[in-house]
């Protein structure tokens, strides 16, 4: 197979508010078509009013983006990076169209996710899908870049971050606790391509606590789960993160590190449910609590997006994950990856 150019990177995210009048618009994207009550939302508005109605999630974006887009300028790799997101401004259709006329023919796309499954990587697809077809005749090709839980510079930059974690804590023993992103355990069950078994979003999840807990040096460790947003009739992946710190204070642990493997930055999932909620909650329980930082402040995250670029760039589409997950990306112009791969049941409500 001959080698394809491309023209930019299209990095593609969730999208957060940025001001108060943004917060109901928000969360009505987030959960157009699913039934969520009003009640409900107004609970999550609060999250981003606590705040001042700012998700720093853009923020985020846009700084590693600028980092992203100095380490391809090293690398010798022209592409331009544009910024789009599912449901907050840049919006990705936006974004394309843009892309068109500035004469962008075909772009990689870099979604802020290192995992599989219907939320973490197929919802993805589908944006990249919905945002060619808004944008209509001559809309850039797009393909999306592999998945990365198990990538060598992702798992050292979270093992450092764990250490780090460790160090605020003067040497008190603590039990070290990955977290990621709760999902119906019917959403889980449908992760991964048909036939594969599914709960390949669960099993990648493990797999990276796995890898970094052992890059860290951490023996015993816990893989739980934060930020359910569903009915309570919908069974999620448990423990949650705050039920699972009483455990463990049962249990008579004295401190807790946390790390939010699960995510790429400190958007609001992560510095409300843990730096407000668990970090709360271990203070009434009289434990120690540090939070590891998410990667993507730091520089190897930018060295990550720019190997996978070149990755893609030199292997002609050939991408690989561990031994564990043998498949691996998707076809041009946003299409999943096998028919009936990560299907769309129990979506989570809101992020």
């Amino acid at each position: 197979m001959g080698a394809v150019s491309y023209d930019a990177l299209l990095w593609l995210s969730f999208g957060g508010p940025e001001g108060p009048d943004d917060v109901m618009p928000f969360l009505e994207n987030v959960t157009r078509g699913r039934g969520v009550p009003r009640e409900r939302l107004d609970e999550v508005a609060e999250h981003y009013r606590h705040f001042g109605g700012v998700s720093p999630i853009n923020r985020l974006n846009r700084e590693a983006m600028a980092a992203v887009e100095r380490e391809l300028a090293v690398r010798g790799l022209d592409l331009p990076v544009y910024f789009g997101n599912r449901n907050w401004h840049p919006m990705v259709e936006d974004t394309l169209a843009r892309m068109r006329a500035d004469g962008v023919r075909r772009a990689l796309v870099f979604p802020t996710s290192a995992y599989g499954g219907y939320s973490a990587c197929r919802q993805y697809d589908e944006d990249i899908a919905r945002a060619r077809a808004a944008v209509g005749d001559g809309a850039p090709e797009l393909l999306k870049l592999r998945q990365f839980f198990d990538h060598p510079l992702f798992v050292a930059a979270n093992a450092d971050a764990v250490r780090a974690a460790h160090a605020q804590l003067d040497g008190r023993p603590a039990r070290t606790v990955f977290t990621a992103h709760s999902v119906p355990t019917a959403a889980d069950a449908a992760a991964g391509p048909p036939g594969t078994g599914g709960e390949w979003y669960s099993a990648q999840v493990f797999e990276a606590a796995r890898l970094v807990a052992a890059q860290a040096g951490v023996e015993e460790y816990d893989v739980v789960w934060q930020s359910r947003s569903g009915p309570p009739h919908v069974p999620w992946l448990e423990p949650d993160i705050v039920d699972h710190l009483d455990a463990l204070h049962e249990q008579g642990a004295g401190a807790v590190v946390v790390s939010p493997i699960g995510f790429v930055s400190d958007h609001l999932e992560v510095v409300w449910d843990l730096d407000n909620e668990a970090a709360d909650r271990a203070a009434e329980l009289g434990m120690g609590f540090a939070r590891a930082a998410t990667p993507n402040g730091d520089p190897r995250f930018a060295e990550l997006v720019a190997e996978l670029a070149q990755e893609h760039l030199a292997s002609a589409g050939v991408r690989k994950l561990s031994e564990a997950f043998p498949v691996a990306g998707c076809t041009l112009n946003g299409a999943p990856c096998a028919e009936g791969c990560c299907a769309p049941v129990g979506r989570p409500a809101t992020g």
